[in-house]
């Protein structure tokens, strides 16, 4: 027997364009529940005087790809937040994208931005997106990196710097690559590293590599300052 292929939602990514800009695509962060358009086929009652046996008769009618809707984490006055409440009224492009880099991409206008604030609890919100037409679903995609990487640390001999690897769409994982005056430093390959006295007067980066099964794409910090002695 084969093993599944289930995987869990983690790392799915919701954007959305304008339609009138729709190659400028804005990430909605603190998303963690997705539910994707779904079709419903109406059926249309095609019975008449003669159907056989007094049995009603249907023939297939339009398919409605109904709604979509993503609970998030709310934060007033966010990016995310004044964006949601910015497109009420305009015709927009939504695209979900799964780890696998496979993405739903589909028409759609906001049909309800809700929020929650409980005494005792985190505050949430709900976006619900009318679906306007047939959604398309894409062959796997490469991986998109939309928050770029960061190094936090100071850059100094025996000082640990960190590597924040950014957000990414479509990737299944984030792999790193610490380096120093652009060459690769051996067994680096972690989210920390402290740099030695042979670093010293050079400047760090650090490479990082988000993929899938058929793609990946790498995205490098900027330098840090030069490393200093201990």
């Amino acid at each position: 027997m084969s093993d599944t292929e289930a995987r869990i939602g983690y790392g799915t990514v919701l954007e959305i364009a304008l339609a009138s800009t729709p190659a400028v695509f804005t990430y909605i962060m603190e998303t963690y529940s997705a539910t994707p358009p779904s079709d419903t086929d109406d059926q249309v009652d095609a019975s008449h005087f003669q159907s056989p046996n007094r049995y009603r008769e249907y023939i297939p009618g339009l398919t409605d790809a109904g709604e979509a809707s993503f609970e998030m984490n709310y934060v007033p006055g966010s990016e995310t937040d004044r964006f949601l409440i910015s497109i009420k009224g305009k015709r927009l492009i939504a695209r979900i994208t799964f780890p696998n880099g496979i993405q739903i991409i589909f028409m759609c206008s906001r049909g309800g931005y809700e929020k929650d604030v409980p005494n005792d609890d985190k505050m949430t919100a709900t976006l619900t997106l009318k679906v306007s037409g047939e959604p398309v679903v894409t062959e796997p995609a490469a991986p998109i990196n939309l928050i770029a990487p960061t190094i936090a640390g100071t850059p100094k001999v025996g000082i640990p710097l960190t590597v924040d690897g950014g957000a990414w769409a479509g990737a299944m994982t984030v792999t790193y690559q610490w380096k120093v005056d652009g060459a690769p430093k051996s067994g680096a390959t972690g989210a920390s590293y402290v740099p030695v006295a042979g670093d010293v007067g050079d400047k760090v980066t650090c490479a990082v590599t988000g993929a899938n099964d058929d793609f990946s794409t790498v995205a490098t910090t900027a330098e840090t300052a030069a490393v200093a002695a201990a």
